[in-house]
Parts: C-alpha cells; sequence; structure tokens
C-alpha cells in the first residue's frame, strides 16, 4: 500500500488504518461519532491526500477541459473552483471532480480509486495543444473543517481567509509553507477549507503540527474516512463507486445542475439530453423508521414490486436517524412516498425524503 506524508503521524495519533484506494490510511482515531460532531460543532482535520491531482497545461487546454467535463468552465475566473463530472459518450460517468482554474492552467482534482482509469480516459481523449501532468504523488492535501477552521488556520497566515469566497482558491503562504487555500470541502460545512502542499514528509508533519496547536483552543480532533462518509451523506454528497459510476448518468444521479446541455459540444452530451427526456429513476434521499441501517446493494421495494437499489447508508450523528440514498423508479420517488428496504431476512420501513438531511 501506498503511505501519505502524514502516516507516521495517524500512527501517533492511535488512527485504526486501512487499505483505501491503495493507500493505507485512518478510518478512525477516537470514534466516526465524536469525530463527525468534532466537524460539526468545531473543527476537524482530514488526511486526503490519497485523492488525484492533475495539471492540464497548453494553449487547448481550456477547449480540452470544457469538452471532457459536464459543467461549463467558461464560467470560471482565475481562483474560481467548479464541481463538475466527466462522461462516456452514452452518458455514464467516469468521475465527479472539482476544476481549479489557475490562471496558466487547471488542476483536475478526482477520486483516488480512479487516478488511472481517469488519466487513461483523458489520454484518449487528448487532442490539440495540451499536456497532462498527474502531481498526486507531488501533493499533500489536508481538509480542515468547521465552523472554527476559518479561526484556527488565521493563525498561520497573513492572508485574509475570510476573503475567499466559497469555491474560490488563493495560493499563497500557511505555516511557513507555499500552499492552494481552497475554500471547499466535502462535509457540507460552509466554513471549510482545503490545503494543497508539498508531499515532502517533514514539511507535511509540521503543517499538521502547526494546525493542530493553533486548533488546540477549539478541541481540534483528527477525523478519518468514517467520518467523512457520514458527514457527506448527512449533506447527500455524491460518493463515486456507491452512488454512481459508468452505468448512471448526471441526470439521475442527481446532478443535472452541473451539466451545461447548452454550453457546446462535449462528451456524453447526447446522452445526457436523452436521459432528462426518458429519465426512469433518480437517487433520493430516504428516512428508516427503527433502528436499522440500510446498507449499499439492498433492494427497495413498494409492496412485493422491487423499485430501487440503495446506493448508500449510515445512521446521522446530528438527527440520530438512519439515513441513505437510492435509485428510485420513477412513480415511486416523490418526497413522502413510503418504502421498504430489504434487510437480511425482513423488510424495513421508511420514507423518501428531500435532501439534503440537515
Amino acid at each position: 500500500m501506498k503511505k501519505t506524508a502524514f502516516n507516521n503521524i495517524h500512527k501517533k495519533f492511535g488512527a485504526k488504518l486501512v487499505d483505501f484506494a491503495g493507500y493505507e490510511m485512518p478510518v478512525q482515531y477516537e470514534g466516526i461519532i465524536a469525530e463527525h460532531k468534532a466537524v460539526r460543532e468545531s473543527v476537524g482535520v482530514f488526511d486526503v491526500s490519497h485523492m488525484g491531482e492533475v495539471e492540464v497545461r497548453g494553449k487547448d487546454a481550456f477547449d480540452f477541459v470544457q469538452r471532457i467535463t459536464t459543467n461549463d468552465v467558461s464560467k470560471l475566473e482565475t481562483g474560481d473552483v467548479q464541481y463538475s463530472a466527466m462522461c462516456l459518450k452514452d452518458g455514464g460517468i467516469v468521475d465527479d471532480l472539482l476544476v481549479y482554474n489557475c490562471g496558466d492552467h487547471y488542476m483536475l482534482v478526482i477520486n483516488a480509486s480512479n487516478i488511472d482509469k481517469d488519466i487513461k480516459w483523458m489520454q484518449e481523449n487528448l487532442s490539440g495543444d495540451v499536456t497532462l501532468k498527474n502531481i498526486s504523488d507531488e501533493t499533500s492535501l489536508l481538509a480542515v473543517q468547521g465552523k472554527n477552521s476559518l479561526a484556527t488556520l488565521q493563525k498561520l497566515t497573513d492572508i485574509n481567509l475570510s476573503e475567499i469566497e466559497y469555491y474560490k482558491f488563493v495560493t499563497g503562504n500557511i505555516a511557513g509553507q507555499d500552499a492552494i487555500i481552497s475554500h471547499t470541502g466535502y462535509t457540507g460545512e460552509k466554513v471549510c477549507f482545503e490545503l494543497y502542499t508539498s508531499s515532502d514528509i517533514k514539511k507535511s508533519e509540521d503543517l499538521w503540527n502547526a494546525i493542530f496547536e493553533a486548533g488546540k483552543e477549539f478541541g481540534i480532533k483528527p477525523a478519518g474516512l468514517g467520518a467523512r462518509d457520514t458527514l457527506r451523506l448527512e449533506h447527500a454528497f455524491r460518493l463515486y463507486g456507491n452512488d454512481m459510476d459508468e452505468t448512471n448518468n448526471t441526470i439521475e444521479a442527481g446532478l443535472g445542475w452541473i451539466t451545461k446541455a447548452d454550453k457546446g459540444d462535449f462528451n456524453g452530451k447526447d446522452a445526457v439530453i436523452k436521459a432528462k427526456e426518458t429519465q426512469e429513476k433518480k437517487l433520493v434521499g430516504f428516512i428508516v423508521e427503527d433502528r436499522s441501517v440500510a446498507r449499499h446493494g439492498q433492494e427497495v421495494f413498494s409492496g412485493d414490486k422491487k423499485i430501487g437499489v440503495v446506493t448508500s447508508g449510515s445512521m446521522s450523528p446530528m438527527l440520530n436517524k438512519n439515513i441513505g440514498l437510492a435509485y428510485i423508479d420513477k412513480g415511486f420517488n416523490k418526497t413522502g412516498t413510503p418504502v421498504e428496504i430489504a434487510v437480511r431476512d425482513k423488510k424495513i420501513k421508511a420514507t423518501i425524503t428531500k435532501t439534503p438531511f440537515i
């Protein structure tokens, strides 16, 4: 397994380490609920250095990124970040990603489990004066999330972090290190930052230690992949490989808002337009009525009729209820619709609900 630059720190903090996308990653430290609540109530830090980063350069870089992604890159000014997706010709989702407009180039941030697949797919779609550079192994990435993340990080930089709007970024110095400081996150917290820095082990450990010293007064905690999953689910953020993959299109995955059919040609455009007209299923949220947790792959029913399948499910630490996402057939996916989910040898009751859950 690969190791991030923070691996020794994870062991020092007593993390439970697991294999995730080929990396040895912390799934939890103190416990998922405690880490989840630290983010919701104060500030938590995630090592997400396993994520992939690809630089796109050349005079045709804009045309290339515009063609391989579903959102409209022409709306991005230097310093802007955009959530988007890459699709196959048939509309299947290759990956969801972030697009950073860095002025003289773009940086694409892709899912860890898809790095090799995504880069191969990008190379197959290259045209014009475009070069791709995989900088994933050179990059450390920390997500500092929660209402006290700004106060914590502000101690470490002269940049006025309160002036960085949501889904924008700056380049500058933090705790003595060059960094991309991005007002983004995967937790649903509006006060949230992601720091892209060097993967040098000493520099990475120095940055982690500086952040934790600055956040001591706020009860800052390290958080693992377990809390990352429960946090993103409370806000119904999609997880690639669970809630969408190459068998789903962006319309049925509820990502029509990042799919701009009027921007010009892009991969999967015709399939997406058709999907809007012929949509047969939709990814929706549900709340379970008892203490059972619905899990990925479990079937959803209306009476004896199978109407869908669960993609994600977990207990919500903030609601103290079991929640989830599922693809549900047309006619059964409206808010308030009662359904049943097959869990082991019984069917549990659930209700389709609006998302985000909190």
